[in-house]
């Protein structure tokens, strides 16, 4: 497919399956950061609710540097991943000190905050400063596997970027990649994916029976209030797992022991 005939079908495809989203309402690079920390690895419709909480307790970057990194993870419950919420304190943090309280708006700038990598970073460009920054993500490699790696596989990044960079609208690159990713969720939802097709796709493993599911109900018991070791083990689960989730929630960062008691790290 030629560049024009591909424009044109992406185009028309993402007029009929645009999808309204609330970071879609806005131009601000700040709030387009957070729609992008909590979006990875977290499906829309979860990251929806927690998304307008989110900016309204913390509406820009002096306000979430300025508060408890714990009130943080508290509100970010639920999400899965909690320490993206730290990365977005730590990242709010250097944007205050290093950026003069202003979202870097070049990918070196971007990608040297905490939890922004190389993908995440061309988001924020294309959606918070319209720029034409190419990235990578399931959805969009939907789309280019679907029409210009039918017939390949174990497709690398790079690869990937190479096309995605040659095929895109620079003129209006917001809206191009909500084109491109309306379209792929469709082609997902079709049974199109086709992730197998990329070289750096593994399969994320089921949170039931997981440390991952530990370490999220130990974040859960300790918004409610400070524990110790046998309490917190007592409310949370009595498994083999129980210790070594715990261990990384403290290296981390996300957990603090006090005086005997275990806290969200304030």
């Amino acid at each position: 497919m030629d560049k024009q005939a591909f424009q044109e079908l992406v185009w028309q495809k993402g007029r009929e399956l645009y999808r309204d989203m609330p970071w879609r309402q806005t131009d601000d690079p700040y709030k387009i950061m957070v729609s992008e920390l909590m979006l990875q690895q977290t499906q829309v419709d979860r990251v929806i609710p927690k998304y307008q909480d989110f900016i309204d307790r913390y509406p820009d970057v002096f306000a979430l540097a300025t508060a408890p990194l714990g009130d943080i993870i508290a509100l970010w419950n639920g999400l899965g991943y909690n320490r993206r919420a730290k990365f977005l304190h730590d990242a709010a943090a250097k944007i205050m000190t290093d950026f003069d309280g202003h979202v870097p708006s070049t990918f070196e700038g971007l990608v040297s905050l905490p939890g922004i990598g190389p993908n995440t970073a061309g988001a924020i460009l294309a959606y918070g400063f319209n720029q034409p920054a190419g990235f990578i993500e399931t959805n969009i490699r939907t789309v280019y596997f679907q029409h210009f790696f039918a017939d390949s596989h174990l497709v690398t990044d790079d690869e990937l970027r190479k096309v995605v960079g040659e095929t895109a609208d620079t003129e209006h690159p917001r809206q191009w990649f909500w084109a491109l990713m309306d379209y792929g969720s469709y082609l997902k939802k079709q049974g199109s994916g086709q992730l197998d097709k990329s070289a750096h796709y593994k399969k994320q493993p089921a949170l039931k029976g997981s440390v991952r599911e530990v370490r999220g109900q130990i974040i859960r018991t300790l918004t409610k209030a400070d524990l110790t070791h046998d309490e917190l083990r007592e409310d949370v689960v009595a498994d083999e797992r129980f210790d070594g989730a715990l261990a990384v929630l403290q290296k981390e960062g996300l957990v603090t022991l006090t005086s005997g008691y275990y806290h969200l790290t304030k």
